[in-house]
């Protein structure tokens, strides 16, 4: 299955019926991290699940913070929106994460190679400038 890189969260729910509606619950960590707006409109993908429901074994391996959009190495194109306290550029990707552009200024759109990756944020090193 190919999944989108426009992709802002992925979360498991169920359909509920609300008489003459369906409802898919968004969790609130999705609205808390950013990836979605109340009030926006967006593009849902459903696919269906397993019949099997999951063991409790599977559910402990399940991360309970949303884990980072980006990987060391990964090739990304970004553009600065913003400059940090330390005067480095500061991207923003998929739910809000942040990458972090040293020597990059506002409004230049960058290649960057993503070198550090936390929980909250990652450092890019520009490898071509002004897209």
């Amino acid at each position: 299955m190919e999944i989108s890189d426009k992709l802002l969260c992925l979360f498991s729910a169920d359909v509920s019926d609300d008489g003459d509606r369906y409802v898919v619950e968004v969790p609130k960590r999705e609205i808390d991290t950013g990836a979605v707006e109340p009030g926006e409109t967006y593009r849902v993908a459903l696919i269906a699940s397993e019949v099997e429901t999951a063991s409790e074994t599977d559910e402990e391996n399940v991360p309970s913070e949303p884990q980072p959009p980006v990987e060391g190495g990964e090739i990304r194109y970004v553009e600065i929106e913003d400059i940090g306290k330390q005067g480095d550029g500061i991207a923003r990707v998929e739910r809000g994460y942040v990458i972090i552009v040293p020597g990059a200024d506002v409004g230049e759109r960058v290649k960057v190679e993503v070198t550090e990756v936390k929980s909250n944020f990652a450092v890019g090193e520009i490898i071509e400038e002004d897209l």
